[in-house]
């Protein structure tokens, strides 16, 4: 098993939903017990490996740059500027490509926080093989998750390959916030903004989309609400 030691951690969404918390600071400083998001995010990542994460900014992108430079632990920091233009997912990972390498790398947003009952980001680079693989997702069971709401978002066969929720009124488990990919999977993205989820879908028609379950508990940490629940079961789990 080879744990990739880069990381692309995406941070650079407006936080809307996350309002009046993000009046005046990102998403990303945001805390939730005791800790930044995007320092939970970061703190994760060093415990499995990474030496080296690439984040993108832009709302509030000075105060969070700030935050950054002043950590003083965990992996190396490169930004990503996003100032100009905000890209979502797939034009961020496009854009941050010439600063991520060709090896695979972590690609984590900063709204999740988890506890883990083994080690998930090891389970997850165990099952990456990029022979069979464009992309491989940590994976959250919808039953039990703070502050998700919705159906889910995939089914999940006996080998680990996807298949998206489609017309099905619910599958059992939600993407929570981590996968493994090669920076060059996005490459024939469009210019600008646009998501990752239409290569996912690609990749999942064509059996080249994993995951792999989290065992513990995930919390979705994307509006106020969301985050008071999270606080409460981190200071009493």
């Amino acid at each position: 098993m080879t744990v990739p030691t880069t990381a692309m951690v995406l941070a650079a969404g407006l936080g809307t939903r996350m309002r009046p918390l993000t009046d005046d600071r990102p998403k990303a400083l945001v805390e939730v017990g005791g800790l930044a998001l995007i320092d939970h995010v970061l703190d994760r990542l060093a415990d499995a490996g990474v030496t080296r994460a690439v984040v993108n900014v832009h709302w509030f992108a000075d105060r969070l740059e700030a935050h950054l430079a002043a950590r003083g632990r965990g992996p190396e920091i490169t930004i990503s500027d996003e100032r100009a233009e905000l890209l979502e997912t797939g034009g961020g990972l496009k854009k941050a490509m010439p600063l991520l390498g060709d090896a695979p790398v972590f690609v984590a947003n900063i709204d999740s926080v988890w506890t883990d009952r083994g080690d998930a980001l090891a389970d997850l680079a165990a099952q990456w093989d990029p022979e069979r693989m464009d992309a491989a997702l940590l994976l959250a069971r919808r039953a039990g998750a703070i502050g998700f709401e919705g159906g889910g978002d995939f089914f999940l066969g006996d080998d680990g390959q996807l298949t998206f929720r489609g017309e099905a009124a619910e599958a059992p488990f939600a993407y929570m916030g981590v996968h493994i990919c090669r920076p060059g999977y996005v490459a024939e993205g469009p210019d600008g903004p646009f998501s990752l989820s239409g290569l996912w879908r690609r990749s999942a028609a064509e059996g080249r989309l994993y995951g792999c379950v989290l065992d513990g508990e995930w919390m979705h940490v994307g509006d106020p609400g969301a985050r008071d629940e999270a606080e409460a079961r981190l200071t009493n789990p």
